[in-house]
C-alpha cells in the first residue's frame, strides 16, 4: 500500500512566527527532530513557538528500521550545547519544551550527564518552563538512568515504537523487555516525574497486539501516551504495511484511557512530543 489516504495530506499555510523559530535555532546552531526526523508537524509547531531539541549531534550509533535520522560515527558531545539551548528557551519564552538526542552508545553513559547538564542550564534561564525529556534505553544502565532522573525533569519518556514480535525488523539494537524496564524504572527512580511513551501503527501490528502493550506499559507504571501513524521517510525505510483510520485511532485512545493511562494523545499525525505541554495541562 503505497498510495497515502486523504487524511494523511497535510495543507501549510506561511507563518512569521515559524521563520522567527527556524532563523534562532540555525543562529544559535541548534539541532531539532523536527527536521532531522521530517516530523509531518514540523511546520505547525514552529508556528507555534515550539521545538524538539535534538542533543549530541546527528549521527545515531544505532540504525532503526523506520528512523530517518543518519547512522554514523558521532562527533564529541558540544559543551556549550546546554546553554545555547537554554538561550533558545528563554528566546523563544517557551513554557514547555522538549528535549531528546541521538543514541549514543559510544559515550560511557550514553549521554545521561549531558541530558541532566541540559535540564540544569534551563533551569537557572527559565525556572518556570516545564521540562520534558525523550531519552535513549542507555542500554539499560540504571546508573545512567538515575542520572537523568535526578535532575528531575517534568516528564521523562521513552517509545516502546512498536509491539514486542515487531522489534526484530523496527529495532533490531534495542530490546523490548529492555526498554519497559527503562519506563518502568522512571518513577522508581523518582516519583515525582511523569513517565511516557509511544508506539507507531502500521507495521503490521495486530489490535491485540496493541492492547497487550498498553497493559505491559501500565504494568510499568506509564502514565502518558502517544499513538500516531508510521510514514516511512523513503522508499529504503520499513514499508508501511496499513494506513490507520482516524476512527481506530479513536478507539485504541478510548482503550488506552480505560487502562488508566493519564494522558492519551492518539491521532495519524500524532509524535511523541506534538502538544506535549497538554499531557501537563498546558
Amino acid at each position: 500500500m503505497t498510495k497515502k489516504p486523504e487524511w494523511l495530506k497535510i495543507r501549510h499555510t506561511d507563518d512569521p512566527a515559524r521563520d522567527a523559530v527556524a532563523e534562532i535555532l540555525k543562529e544559535l546552531e541548534l539541532n531539532t527532530v523536527c527536521h532531522e526526523a521530517l516530523c509531518p508537524n514540523c511546520l505547525e509547531c514552529f508556528s507555534r513557538k515550539t521545538a524538539t531539541f535534538m542533543i549530541m549531534g546527528t549521527n545515531c550509533t544505532r540504525s532503526c528500521g523506520f528512523c530517518n535520522v543518519r547512522h554514523g560515527t558521532p562527533h564529541p558531545l558540544d559543551p556549550g550545547e546546554p546553554e545555547r539551548i537554554a538561550e533558545a528557551v528563554g528566546q523563544l519564552g517557551m513554557r514547555h519544551i522538549v528535549v531528546t538526542s541521538v543514541t549514543r552508545d559510544d559515550l560511557p553513559d550514553g549521554g545521561a550527564s549531558h541530558f541532566a547538564g541540559v535540564v540544569s542550564a534551563i533551569r537557572e534561564k527559565s525556572p518556570k518552563t516545564a521540562i520534558e525529556l525523550l531519552i535513549p534505553d542507555f542500554f539499560g544502565d540504571i546508573a545512567a538512568l538515575k542520572t537523568v532522573a535526578d535532575a528531575t525533569p517534568e516528564v521523562i519518556g521513552h517509545n516502546m515504537e512498536t509491539v514486542a514480535c515487531l522489534y526484530p525488523q523496527v529495532r533490531p539494537q534495542a530490546g523490548y523487555l529492555r526498554s519497559l524496564e527503562v519506563v518502568k524504572n522512571i518513577k522508581r527512580l523518582n516519583p515525582h516525574v511523569r513517565s511516557k511513551s509511544g508506539i507507531m501503527l502500521g507495521l503490521g501490528e495486530t489490535e491485540k497486539q496493541v492492547h497487550e502493550l498498553f497493559d505491559h506499559l501500565r504494568e510499568a507504571g506509564c502514565e502518558f501516551l502517544t499513538i500516531g501513524q508510521y510514514l516511512a521517510p523513503s522508499p529504503g525505510h520499513l514499508p508501511v504495511k496499513e494506513y490507520i483510520e482516524p476512527r481506530r485511532f479513536d478507539e485504541y485512545a478510548k482503550t488506552a484511557r480505560q487502562k488508566g493511562f493519564s494522558f492519551v494523545a492518539s491521532a495519524p499525525f500524532v509524535r511523541s512530543s506534538y502538544h506535549a505541554d497538554e499531557a501537563l495541562g498546558g
